[in-house]
């Protein structure tokens, strides 16, 4: 029928702590904030792209290989807290990101959203970001109903590998 086991080591953190009380907050309590702080971090956090107004990084639980986040170094809550050039900023790189998708991947299709505020699904609802999701006709399979997992087949490491080279020829 299938394998009889799929290995995703990298997700081993979120499962173990999924329920567990949050962890004491170290930095600023946002880690697109931290990341934005540590260019020097920029490989080691999976951020593909560094531009004057924010950043685009690989998501660390993603729905599906190289979902992406998008976010401004200046962390607001709302869309509408960030004046209209900063929006535009934010919607330019979300431009840049799906172009490297599209490059990198070739996906049929690509979810772009925002979940603002907790009650709307945000992880962090203090520093709005925009989600790029990549799809595939067939990317949600049996595996999701029957197994109740996800199948992400490329650890962030090799993904940011080569979205990083698709954003060189990109800018």
């Amino acid at each position: 029928m299938g394998p009889d086991a799929l290995f995703a080591p990298w997700r081993l953190e979120y499962v173990e702590n999924v329920d567990a009380a949050p962890p004491k907050q170290t930095g600023t309590g946002s880690f697109l904030l931290d990341d934005w702080l540590a260019p020097h971090l920029d490989i080691a956090n999976h951020v593909i792209h560094r531009g004057p107004h924010g950043l685009i990084l690989l998501n660390k639980f993603p729905y599906t290989g190289g979902h992406l986040l998008v976010a401004l170094g200046e962390p607001r809550p709302r869309l509408l807290d960030y004046s209209s050039d900063q929006r535009a900023a934010l919607w330019g790189m979300v431009d840049l990101a799906t172009e490297i998708l599209e490059r990198a991947l070739a996906p049929q299709g690509i979810n772009i959203g925002i979940n603002q505020g907790r009650a709307a699904g945000a992880g962090v609802p203090q520093h709005l970001h925009v989600h790029l999701v990549p799809r595939w006709s067939g990317d949600v399979n049996f595996m999701a109903t029957v197994g109740q997992v996800r199948i992400i087949p490329a650890s962030l490491q090799a993904m940011a590998t080569r979205l990083r080279a698709a954003a060189g020829s990109v800018q």
